[in-house]
C-alpha cells in the first residue's frame, strides 16, 4: 500500500479521523509516521501506536511546538466541524497555514485534503477545478464548506510565502473499511428510515476508496508545487446514492427507501480527465469496495452467499 515511500519522516494530522487512520496504518510500515490528533476518544492513540507510528497530541487551535521537525512530507486531513465559525476557521484555515510554515524547512511536499463539498450545486455537471465555488454542505454543516474554502486559500498563500511545493487535493466521497457516508446509508437501512436524496436524482458522486487514496499518495505528493497545486480526486466510476443504496440492499436483503429532502446534498460527481492524466485512475470497483465495507464493519448483515470476493 505505502509503494514509494520508504524511510521517509511523515507526519499525517487527523490521524483519529475516517480517512486518516488506514493511511497511518499504511505507511507506518516502511517509514517513520508522526500521527497527529487531539485524541479526545478512549481508546484511538493506542491503536495508532500498535501499528508503529508515533502519536503526537496537537489541537492545530493552539501551540505547535510538539510538532516535530526534519519531515520529508505532511499529509493534512486535519478538519474541525464544531458549528462554530470562530473556532473552525482559526483551526481548519489558520492552522493550516501555521502547519505549514512550522513543518516548511526541508519539506519535500505538503498535501492538503479539502473537499468537493467546496464546489456550487449545479446539478449533474461534472465539477472541474475552476467550477464555481459555493457553500455547498451548510444545510447539515454549517461551517463546512466556508472553512474548507478559506483553509484553500490560506495554505496557497503559505505555499508561496514559505516556498513549499503543495498538492490541494477535493477529496470526493472517501469510504472503506473504516467507515464512511455508504456505510452511514446502510446504518439508516438497517433502522428502517429512508435515506434523504436531493429531489433532482439520481444524486452523483465518484466513490473514493481507503486502497486507491493510500495507493495515490506517492503521485499527490509527486505533483506538488509551489503555487499549490489543486486536484479534484474520487474514484474514476461515477455512481449514485440510489445505485449504492439498491447494491447494499442486495447485499443484505434490506429494501432501500428513499425521501426527497431539501436538506441533502445534491449530485457532486468530478470530471476525472485531470486527475487521470496527473495521477492515473482509480482502481477499487465500487461494488467490490461497498461489499468489503459490509464484511468488515457488519458482516451480520451480509446475506448468504454474498460475502465472496467477485
Amino acid at each position: 500500500m505505502s509503494e514509494g515511500f520508504s524511510g521517509q519522516r511523515i507526519l499525517v494530522t487527523g490521524a483519529t479521523g475516517q480517512v486518516a487512520l488506514p493511511v497511518v496504518e499504511a505507511l507506518a510500515g516502511d517509514n517513520e509516521v508522526f500521527a497527529m490528533a487531539r485524541f479526545s476518544q478512549p481508546g484511538s492513540r493506542e491503536r495508532l501506536a500498535q501499528c508503529g507510528a508515533e502519536t503526537v497530541t496537537v489541537d492545530l487551535c493552539g501551540d505547535l511546538s510538539a510538532v516535530p521537525g526534519g519531515l520529508d512530507y505532511v499529509f493534512n486531513f486535519a478538519v474541525l466541524k464544531s458549528g462554530d465559525f470562530g473556532r473552525d476557521l482559526e483551526a481548519n484555515a489558520q492552522g493550516a497555514g501555521r502547519l505549514l510554515q512550522h513543518c516548511a524547512a526541508g519539506l519535500k511536499a505538503f498535501v492538503h485534503f479539502s473537499t468537493t463539498g467546496v464546489y456550487q450545486y449545479e446539478g449533474h455537471a461534472p465539477r472541474r477545478i475552476d467550477s464555481p465555488l459555493g457553500d455547498n454542505h451548510r444545510s447539515l454543516l454549517p461551517t463546512y464548506s466556508i472553512s474548507k474554502i478559506a483553509a484553500e486559500n490560506v495554505v496557497r498563500f503559505a505555499a508561496r510565502a514559505f516556498e513549499v511545493p503543495t498538492t490541494i487535493v477535493r477529496l470526493n466521497v472517501p469510504y472503506g473499511n473504516n467507515g464512511g457516508w455508504p456505510y452511514l446509508h446502510l446504518l439508516t437501512m438497517s433502522q428502517g428510515k429512508p435515506v434523504d436524496v436531493h429531489r433532482e436524482r439520481p444524486n452523483e458522486y465518484n466513490l473514493l476508496h481507503e486502497r486507491d487514496c493510500i495507493a495515490k499518495l506517492p503521485a499527490l505528493a509527486r505533483i506538488a508545487e509551489v503555487d499549490a497545486r489543486l486536484l479534484n480526486f474520487g474514484g474514476s466510476q461515477r455512481v449514485s446514492v440510489e445505485e449504492w443504496c439498491a447494491y447494499l440492499g442486495s447485499l443484505t436483503g434490506l429494501e432501500p427507501e428513499f425521501r426527497d429532502s431539501p436538506g441533502a446534498f445534491g449530485s457532486l460527481s468530478v470530471d476525472t480527465d485531470e486527475m487521470h492524466a496527473l495521477i492515473g485512475p482509480t482502481e477499487v470497483d465500487w461494488k467490490d469496495g461497498l461489499r468489503e465495507m459490509v464484511q468488515a464493519l457488519a458482516p451480520e448483515m451480509l446475506r448468504s452467499g454474498t460475502g465472496e470476493t467477485a
